[in-house]
């Protein structure tokens, strides 16, 4: 075990739900149960931590099992992503959390820093930049992690960017199998896909298309009619 104390799942996410972002605790549970399959000494790279909602989850659950967390974030500037004010917050929640000697934090772009990495991944979380190319760039993470090594990623079947990258990759592509989701983090292996593994992806696909509905609905400013529809709050569905 890591040093500091090791909490179950329902304090982590008490813990991690005080932080704003926008992880669901049935997502947070995925990931949670994702790094206790883990080996001690193994490692979970995280691409795009925000204020560190789903890292508390990830620390946590390593610490428990003697694995570490490497969390990637630019903190890039401007009114979305709050830049170094971020990352003061992020830090700070880290600490709170008693997760520093668990987490650390690199600070720059996935797409940069993947060029230079040399170190093995044994689970990789990808919730960074939405856009395809972003998003399909962060799956060549994948190859440092070992045969059937998992892939979580947030906002799939939701972000227009990353349910294209999906469709093109996994859903068309040889290397990735998908396994389930919960809500809009989907889980994936390394691993070929059977005929049932891409079926399963495009069972997915009427789901994606509701969330892309209520997005219209929500830039039109419908919130009323996106209620009718079951979806309540300012956010897009995630």
């Amino acid at each position: 075990m890591i040093g500091g104390v090791t909490i179950g799942f329902d304090s982590a996410w008490a813990a991690a739900a005080a932080i704003p972002g926008w992880l669901s605790e049935g997502q947070a549970r995925m990931l949670w149960d994702a790094v206790r399959r883990l080996p001690p000494g193994a490692t979970v790279v995280e691409i795009g931590s925000h204020q560190g909602r789903s890292t508390v989850i990830l620390g946590h659950a390593a610490r428990a099992v003697g694995v570490r967390v490497v969390a990637i974030d630019a903190f890039v500037d401007g009114r979305l992503f709050g830049g170094a004010r971020t990352r003061t917050r992020f830090e700070a929640n880290i600490a709170a959390a008693g997760l520093t000697g668990v987490v650390e934090l690199v600070v720059g772009y996935s797409t940069k820093l993947r060029r230079s990495w040399t170190r093995p991944i044994d689970l990789l979380y990808i919730d960074g930049k939405h856009d395809y190319w972003t998003y399909v760039d962060d799956l060549r993470w994948s190859v440092h992690l070992p045969p059937d090594g998992e892939i979580l990623v947030h906002d799939c079947f939701s972000s227009i960017g990353v349910t294209v990258g999906t469709l093109v990759k996994v859903l068309a592509g040889a290397r990735y199998s998908y396994v389930d989701r919960s809500r809009s983090l989907a889980r994936f292996a390394v691993r070929r896909p059977a005929l049932a593994d891409r079926w399963r992806v495009v069972t997915q696909l009427p789901w994606f298309l509701g969330n892309v509905w209520l997005k219209v609905l929500l830039r039109l400013r419908l919130r009323p009619v996106a209620g009718w529809f079951g979806h309540h709050g300012p956010y897009d569905p995630f």
